[in-house]
Formats: structure tokens, sequence, C-alpha cells
């Protein structure tokens, strides 16, 4: 699968652009501000109908303009794939394949499989559980439509329990009927979902684990570790056992959606005692073990967008990986940096074609 061509309408920072691109290595090179991870984003929103770094829709358009539109041309299976995604404020965003519109955006997950690692990815190990769900989730979404379905009734049903939770607190009252069939249903949907997430780590973290044990050369050890209550019983036994809790919380305090991954290097946790180039290391494996994974369960190389992650990481390290790129199990990749010698003197060492587009505020220039 390749992105042939993009064409950028009041996007960000960008008025109106457009972009061909090489079918295997696209460095964007200029310096802060003007716009590299923006087109990075840009690809990003083509795959998932949304931001990678600002999921507010409106804050996504140009200042002082109403909308904006991203135009992308791919190639996938020896056809043109033409794919835009349009919005105008006050409205809902489009998504439109070959001119036709889809009814819902899910529909649109894993048609373009695409794995990004930007300096955003830190939040992975910074922030709360929530953070490393959605990770696992989006995984798995790109290559199991059933499970993407199954999430989505979950939440619906835990947003309707919480709600209930609410009433029952506001109103003085309690009906045990009510609850025990959102008790169910949830029960039902969290076991799936607990099952697919224990089988997906199952095959995930051997691969993520030899991909760091490369990028460091094998001088740490890492561990990746899946936290979840329903590993030791099942959730309609929890939600029973954490009745009066819930009550009191006004909210659903057990279930799929406070499951965790624990992330640690030698035993301890990675976020308090990895390095700056331990914890990238650690990131950059984990989505490279992504992009493994969605390769063999759609048959597709995915898109790889590499922002900025020459940043913080040794010489032997950035060597390592640009060895990976060289290899051919990966696609088409698109590189930010705000050096134009040091990425260009990475890429020649490629023997891979490959195209800089130099960036400024005024003018873009592609250089082959």
């Amino acid at each position: 699968m390749i992105l042939k061509s993009l064409s950028l309408i009041n996007y960000k920072n960008f008025e109106a652009i457009n972009f061909e691109f090489d079918d295997k290595i696209n460095c964007l090179v200029g310096n802060n501000g003007v716009g590299k991870t923006n087109i990075l984003d840009a690809i990003y929103h083509l795959s998932f109908g949304k931001s990678y770094f600002n999921p507010i829709t409106s804050q996504n358009i140009k200042h002082n303009t109403d909308f904006f539109v991203v135009d992308g041309l791919y190639q996938k299976d020896n056809r043109d794939e033409k794919v835009i995604v349009s919005a105008k404020r006050g409205q809902k965003k489009v998504i439109k394949r070959n001119g036709k519109v889809y009814d819902t955006f899910s529909e649109h997950i894993g048609f373009l499989p695409l794995v990004i690692i930007s300096p955003a990815d830190r939040d992975l190990i910074t922030e709360g559980s929530d953070t490393r769900r959605k990770f696992i989730d989006g995984v798995i979404s790109q290559s199991d439509q059933t499970y993407l379905s199954i999430l989505l009734k979950y939440a619906k049903i835990v947003s309707q329990r919480n709600a209930l939770l609410k009433y029952f607190a506001v109103n003085n009252t309690f009906d045990p009927t009510q609850l025990k069939i959102y008790n169910q249903q949830l029960n039902e949907y969290g076991s799936s979902i607990h099952k697919k997430r224990a089988d997906f780590l199952e095959i995930f973290i051997p691969i993520f684990i030899d991909r760091y044990h490369a990028i460091s050369s094998g001088k740490e050890k890492v561990s990746l570790t899946y936290q979840s209550k329903l590993s030791d019983t099942d959730l309609l036994t929890l939600l029973e056992q954490n009745l009066g809790k819930d009550r009191m919380l006004q909210y659903t305090s057990v279930g799929v959606h406070k499951d965790d991954l624990s992330f640690e290097i030698e035993g301890y946790p990675i976020k308090k005692f990895g390095s700056q180039g331990q914890q990238k290391s650690f990131l950059i494996a984990l989505k490279l073990a992504q992009f493994d994974f969605i390769k063999k369960q759609s048959k597709v190389n995915p898109i790889l967008l590499l922002d900025d992650i020459f940043d913080k990481l040794d010489e032997k390290r950035v060597e390592h990986i640009i060895k990976l790129v060289d290899d051919q199990i990966f696609g088409q990749l698109f590189i930010s940096d705000t050096h134009a010698d040091r990425t260009e003197g990475v890429v020649k060492k490629i023997s891979q074609s490959y195209k800089i587009i130099k960036l400024d505020p005024t003018i873009t220039t592609q250089e082959e």
C-alpha cells in the first residue's frame, strides 16, 4: 500500500498545498513550526478519521477559515483508492472513499493500516491507564472490526449504567433488576474484550521484547504485563462485589475499562527508573511490534510515520533503527526531522529510493 499524493486545504497551518510522494522513503525537513508534524498528522487523519495530536476537529481547521479538506490518493492491491476527510465548523466530519461517504467512521478503520512513532507517545509511559488501553485497542481494532464493535457497545453500556447509578443517588432510590440487565451485558462484552486483549498480548509481548532487544543490543531486560481483574474472576462477580462502592461513587469502578499495562525495565517501572533514551527505545519497540502485528494480521505493509525519532537517541540506536528501515519488511516511510543534513546522511546509507521535502514558512521544495 502506497500513498501517492496528498492535498491539504486549510489544514492546521497550511492554506493550500500538494505533495507527491516516493514509494519508499519521504523525509520532511525544516525548522520547528513549519508544519512537518502537521503533514504526518494529515496522513494519520486519512487512516483513522481523526488527528493523532488533537482530537478536537475544529482545532485542526486553519485559523480564520471555516473548513478543512485532507485528500489522499493511495495505491492498494493494484488499484487507486481516493480517501477524503473534510470538516466544516459546526458540522459533522465526513470521510469518503472513492466518492462514497462512510455511514460510520468505524467502517474505515483498518482499511489504510498505519503506525506512527512520535514524541507524543511518551504519554504511554507518563499518563494514566486510559492511554495504554487505547494503545491496545487501537492495535487490535485495525485488524478486527468485531472487536471495535464490541468495544463501542461495552462503552455505551458503561455510560448507561453510570447514568442509572447517578439517578439512584439523586432520587434516593434503587432497583436491582435494572442494574442486573446492565451487569449481564457488561459481563458478556467485557469477557469477550478481555479474552481478545489477552490473546493479542500473548502474541504481541514476545515480538515487543525481541524488538527492544535488537534496539538496545541486548543490554537491557524489559517486560510488558497485562493487568486486569478479569484474569482472576468474572466481571459479573466483580460488579456484584463492588455494588456498594459503585453506588457511593455513582460510576462503574470495575471492568475492562480499568485494565492497564505495566512497563518495566530490569524489573522496575520504566517511568521512574528508565533514562530518556531507554524510554524512547521502549516506545519505538512497542510501535515496531505494533507494525509487525498489524502487517501479519492484515497482510499489508502499514505506512510508517517517524516523527522526530532521532532526538534523544544515541548513535548506535539510531543506526539500528536505520538498518531496520533498510529491511524489505517495511513499506512506505515518512520521516520528519529538523536537521536536513542529518536526515539525508541517514537515508543515503539506505538502499531504497527516497525524496527530501524541504519545508519553510513560505516555500516547499521536493528533491529526489
